[in-house]
């Protein structure tokens, strides 16, 4: 009887271990992403600090999963730049001299802010006057817009 009594203490204790792992299983399904792909989407910025009020002069949005969108100029070019630089996007920056520009302080600032394959980024540049930005841009399909 004691051998029937552990059989049957056994077989419970199984059922209760199959029965949370069906539990456990459910919940985590239910748990799973709506989407196989991380997000990717940001607002890039162009503005001209150090007035009363900081504004925008020019915002975009970009999207690059799982398709390239938003109002970006060149949505598919930026989310190409984009993982060409692995999200390092001082790398983006020309280093090679562009059209000569006056030395005059009028500082134009490029932000970058959003998600980058499902990591929180935040990207800021300030340049001493908008010749200089466009030098440094021109190049990049995703900071010349």
């Amino acid at each position: 009887m004691r051998t029937n009594l552990r059989f049957v203490a056994a077989a419970a204790a199984a059922t209760a271990l199959i029965g949370g792992a069906l539990a456990i299983t459910s919940v985590t399904a239910s748990a799973a992403p709506t989407s196989l792909y991380a997000p990717s989407a940001l607002v890039l910025t162009v503005s001209h600090p150090g007035g009363s009020i900081d504004t925008a002069a020019r915002a975009v949005t970009l999207s690059c999963m799982p398709g390239a969108s938003g109002t970006h100029p060149d949505p598919a070019g930026g989310c190409a730049d984009l993982r060409a630089a692995d999200g390092q996007l001082d790398s983006l920056l020309s280093t090679t001299p562009g059209q000569a520009c006056m030395r005059l302080w009028s500082p134009v600032t490029v932000t970058v802010d959003g998600v980058w394959q499902g990591t929180r980024t935040t990207w800021k540049h300030t340049f001493a006057n908008a010749c200089e930005m466009n030098n440094a841009v021109e190049q990049s399909s995703l900071l010349n817009f």
